[in-house]
């Protein structure tokens, strides 16, 4: 019996060994292993910013999901950023899942590990990329203003001196307030300077601009946003036209924390391959197609 237990004792003692020494398995080494390993990319992205992404009111949780409990899954988002990611997950051959943290929590980088990866419409500027790894454009949209359709307003100059709305930490934010070197778009994507003597009025995030005028909110004449939220809120009944032309262009990408605990090399240069391939097979013309009803894939000239 002393024999067989010592046995016991000498097994045990390998088996243990074997654990701490990784003979359990060992851990991913880099971002994309671990999502791998785990079976889902958690994304970030706004569920309040039509028709790039918001709820499914009418989806339901899947019970076999892998999604972390306080994540949404892909049956209870819907949009075109959603699609997007969606096509991310099926490329890396996982599933994908929802984070919805505030807009200026994700630009400001530091993500500490909350998310993988962030697929909410992001304009690539000089700024963003001390902190931030860009994708390759998914998609390109042109800025513009829309304000009240009975403010008698119809040009740039006719917004002196008037308030404008905007969502917080976007570069709306920052053209609206002359911070170009922190918008840090080429000159050529640039096509107007901002009225002068604005007030800018932030909330968190653009749709909600569009959503307090539609609900008689009127300490700001309109707001500025991507051309795509302006024509959602039209077709939607909201009481706003748009004034004039767009005022620049956007390059919109996926984004990936520079700290990030694991290395992300291996895990940015998969995702750069799914939309190549996405642009290539024409899969982001149709999505952009079926959410905007025109596609705006393709760089403008």
């Amino acid at each position: 019996m002393k024999k067989l237990y010592n046995v016991f004792v000498v097994a045990l003692v390998a088996a243990l060994a074997l654990t701490a020494c990784g003979g359990g398995g060992a851990k991913a080494d880099n971002l994309l292993d671990a999502i791998k390993e785990r079976g889902y990319i958690l994304v970030s992205t706004d569920p309040n910013y039509a028709p790039q992404s918001f709820l499914n009111t009418e989806g339901k949780r899947p019970a076999d999901t892998k999604c972390p409990s306080d994540a949404l899954t892909t049956a209870e988002m819907q949009g075109f950023d959603v699609d997007v990611a969606k096509a991310i997950g099926t490329g890396l051959g996982v599933e994908t899942c929802f984070a919805t943290p505030s807009w200026d929590a994700i630009t400001a980088g530091n993500w500490a590990d909350k998310w993988d990866i962030s697929v909410g419409s992001m304009t690539i500027t000089t700024a963003r990329q001390q902190i931030l790894n860009f994708s390759v454009p998914y998609y390109y949209t042109p800025a513009v203003i829309a304000v009240r359709a009975d403010s008698g307003l119809s040009t740039l100059a006719d917004l002196e001196g008037q308030a404008l709305c905007v969502g917080a930490a976007t570069t709306y934010d920052q053209w609206l307030n002359n911070d170009f070197e922190g918008l840090g778009l080429p000159a050529s994507s640039i096509y107007a300077q901002p009225p002068a003597n604005v007030t800018v009025v932030p909330l968190e995030t653009d749709q909600e601009c569009a959503q307090a005028i539609a609900a008689g909110r009127e300490d700001f004449v309109g707001y500025v946003t991507s051309e795509t939220v302006v024509d959602a809120n039209i077709a939607e009944g909201f009481p706003v036209v748009k004034l004039g032309s767009p005022v620049y262009s956007e390059d919109l990408a996926a984004a990936i924390d520079k700290n990030a605990s694991l290395p992300t090399d291996t895990f940015l240069a998969e995702v750069n391959k799914i939309i190549t391939q996405m642009h290539e097979d024409g899969t982001l013309s149709n999505l952009s197609l079926q959410w905007f009803d025109v596609d705006l894939t393709q760089a403008p000239n």
